[in-house]
């Protein structure tokens, strides 16, 4: 993606996404005997749905909230030395700031994040942890 939030995007990435995943372990699957089991198990709660489409809708001060709750509830009020609440900053100029040209048209986002933003993934991961918890 070209857009001018792509670089801070990657960085909150680079430094959330293996906190993420450190925390989400016990919800990782680790083989394809777990993923079989917990399909199986998904499919009889009906937990299947499709995150997909998820990125373009997310509230973007709920998440923005939520990801604060879930940097502290792992004991994170700072990451490299940034507090979390300049690192709440960051990712709302990500969320808030999107802008894309389509035929020769500038268009800002409104709602949700960018498909393909790499901060996006991450943030939708924690969402979905929240709703999960």
């Amino acid at each position: 993606m070209n857009m001018p939030t792509t670089g801070i995007s990657k960085f909150l990435d680079k430094i959330i996404r293996s906190i993420f995943h450190k925390a989400a372990r016990s919800i990782t699957i680790t083989d394809g005997v777990d993923l079989i089991q917990r399909l199986e198990a998904y499919t009889t709660n009906e937990c299947l749905k499709s995150k997909t489409y998820l990125y373009t809708i997310l509230a973007q001060e709920e998440s923005l909230d939520i990801l604060i709750e879930f940097l502290v509830q792992h004991g994170y009020q700072k990451i490299q030395n940034i507090p979390i609440d300049i690192i709440r900053k960051l990712a709302l100029i990500v969320i808030k700031e999107n802008v894309f040209v389509y035929e020769n048209k500038f268009y800002r986002q409104v709602i949700g994040g960018a498909m393909g933003s790499a901060f996006t993934l991450t943030l939708t991961n924690i969402f979905m942890w929240n709703w999960q918890k």
